[in-house]
């Protein structure tokens, strides 16, 4: 018998639609998705992909305004709605937006089971705020359960106190098979690809928002640090947006040495491109709650660089096997992971190799059930 399961999330993200596609498919779960907005562009300029969805699902009217850096998002209709769908089980990814907290407030009214799906972890720089925590544990307190990503979110839910409530895994995941896929044919088109995107024959690989906190200032330091050698030979490549990309590419001329690019936002299908060719993806962040792009690296078969703070880290990175993990803020222990990969053409086949093997376990069918099992754990109906 199926069990009905609602999910509500922000936004269509493109890397959420394989994942819920997976747990449609799934034969035990009535699933359907409410979305909170479309997209947000303030932020992102993520296409919607509504071709691809399999899955039954409603966008709420939504008010969005940023004030003071702070995304305000304001919906109606949730209670509604939810009556309409008479779900079993809601799973909610998050807690920041007030439709989160009228979802919460209409299961526990009607004895349903709620699960918070969560990402954040004790690195998370969003956690060092009291009134978020504040709000955060009180949140938790009207929780059935939980579902987490991987290691570092569990741990963290532990720390909160959460009792002997239960928490499920449902590991992040990217459409692997996309991304494999299509690396492999950038690869297989190498000099053509190069040539229409004007890519350095070699070149580490930034992807995300180039804002401060993603560490993309020291990035471009350990860069410079590699070595007359290493800069006439490899490029360091930027692919996104963000606030500080002018501030980041006068930094660049500033320092006038090597092969530094910036080629904006890129949807899906180019970010395949982009990987495809890379020697190793680097994420010097100083705060994530995961990092989806080491996923979608590791698809591809790169090497991986990645800060402590990176919520992924447990999960995926094994220090010196499939890449590197280094402290945030640490330009000489990023350019020392650089430099090692530059120089070893077997260490980086052998962690290339390591990575597509590793991030099999983390495909949208895992992720789907982890899902499921987090929704079949309760009865219809609380006592």
């Amino acid at each position: 018998m199926q069990r009905r399961l609602t999910l509500i999330t922000e936004i269509i993200a493109p890397y959420r639609i394989p994942v819920f596609n997976a747990l449609s498919a799934a034969g035990d779960i009535d699933l359907s998705v409410i979305f909170l907005a479309e997209t947000d562009s303030s932020r992102r300029q993520w296409r919607v992909y509504k071709e691809e969805i399999c899955f039954a699902y409603q966008v709420l009217p939504a008010w969005r305004r940023r004030v003071a850096g702070y995304n305000i998002l304001l919906n109606r209709e949730m209670c509604a709605v939810l009556d309409r769908l008479r779900p079993e089980v809601v799973v909610c990814g998050g807690y920041n937006y007030l439709a989160s907290w009228q979802a919460l407030r209409w299961a526990n009214r009607r004895r349903i089971p709620f699960m918070l799906w969560s990402e954040s972890n004790a690195r998370d720089m969003r956690s060092q705020f009291a009134i978020v925590e504040a709000l955060k544990k009180r949140f938790l307190n009207g929780c059935n359960g939980f579902v987490v990503p991987g290691r570092a979110s569990l741990e963290y839910l532990r720390e909160l106190g959460v009792g002997d409530r239960p928490i499920f895994i449902a590991p992040n995941a990217v459409d692997v098979d996309f991304f494999s896929r299509s690396s492999r044919w950038a690869r297989e088109n190498a000099a053509d690809v190069r040539r229409r995107k004007g890519l350095p024959e070699r070149y580490f690989l930034y992807v995300g928002r180039l804002v401060a906190e993603k560490g993309v200032f020291e990035l471009l330091e350990a860069y410079v640090k590699l070595g007359a050698d290493a800069l006439g030979a490899t490029g360091l490549v930027f692919v996104g947006d963000g606030v500080v990309r002018r501030h980041l590419e006068a930094k660049a001329r500033e320092k006038g040495h090597g092969q530094v690019r910036f080629f904006g936002f890129a949807q899906r299908e180019d970010l395949a491109e982009f990987y495809g060719l890379a020697e190793a993806l680097v994420l010097p962040t100083y705060s994530d709650p995961w990092g989806l792009v080491v996923n979608e690296a590791m698809a591809c078969a790169l090497p991986v660089i990645v800060s402590k703070a990176a919520g992924c880290v447990e999960d995926l990175v094994e220090e010196g096997w499939n890449g590197f993990v280094v402290p945030p803020r640490d330009v000489f222990a990023l350019s020392t992971a650089m430099r090692a990969l530059h120089d070893s053409t077997v260490l980086r086949d052998q962690m290339s190799l390591r990575s597509a093997e590793r991030t099999r376990a983390n495909s949208p069918k895992a992720w789907a059930q982890g899902m499921a099992q987090a929704a079949k754990a309760f009865p219809a109906r609380l006592t």
